[in-house]
């Protein structure tokens, strides 16, 4: 049996994926997860041969789990499940050590195949991907967070002077909500885990405004 661990901050979702997976006969779902922190937590209780990871999730999104769980434990294959196949994030997915990708609407025997192919070390991925990744990898390497937008340093900033998120949301105007996906955004692109990993990183490569 193939066992699955299902990383989706959607109920819906992940009590469809479950339904779909009590047909096959040689997939079994052991566990659910609503967010990657939780993920991570349930590869190492679980011991998932597959994990469907989705990437937009709340605490830790599903990049950061990813690097986390092929870290720790690297034996374990892990899915992308994305909503658009043209998302930026399906290629930094990739790149933490996913070993393939899902859209969510994907029919019942693309999903079984794909849990399949990840079981064995393989990948299935369609050209279009494919033709992404190889123009990502021959393009030129741009330093840590040299690819920050405006409001992205802004917030970095903020941040590196110790502001909560709740203080950077009435400072610049926006919620909170967006503040968190700005946050999360910026430890991707610098590649860091944590408020003080940015600011350090931050001083140390000169990204803040001046």
């Amino acid at each position: 049996m193939i066992r699955v661990l299902i990383a989706d901050d959607h109920l819906v979702v992940r009590e469809g994926l479950r339904t779909i997976l009590e047909v096959a006969d040689d997939i079994e779902a052991v566990g659910e997860a609503v967010d990657g922190a939780e993920a991570v937590q349930l590869v190492g209780e679980l011991a998932p041969d597959v994990v469907l990871m989705d990437l937009r999730m709340p605490n830790v999104d599903g990049i950061e789990a990813i690097k986390q769980i092929k870290a720790r434990y690297p034996t374990v294959e892990i899915v992308i499940l994305t909503t658009y196949d043209a998302d930026e994030y399906i290629i930094r997915g990739l790149r933490a050590g996913a070993r393939g990708y899902l859209l969510k609407d994907s029919g019942r025997q693309a999903l079984f195949d794909t849990i399949r192919a990840a079981a064995r070390g393989e990948s299935l991925l369609p050209s279009t991907i494919v033709d992404m990744v190889v123009a990502q990898l021959a393009a030129p390497q741009t330093a840590p967070g040299g690819d920050l937008s405006g409001r992205e340093e802004q917030v970095l900033a903020m941040l590196t002077q110790g502001a909560a998120n709740k203080e950077i949301a009435l400072q610049l105007n926006i919620s909170e909500r967006t503040v968190k996906a700005h946050v999360t955004s910026i430890f991707n692109k610098l590649g860091v885990n944590s408020r003080t990993e940015a600011a350090v990183m931050a001083v140390r490569q000169g990204l803040l405004p001046s």
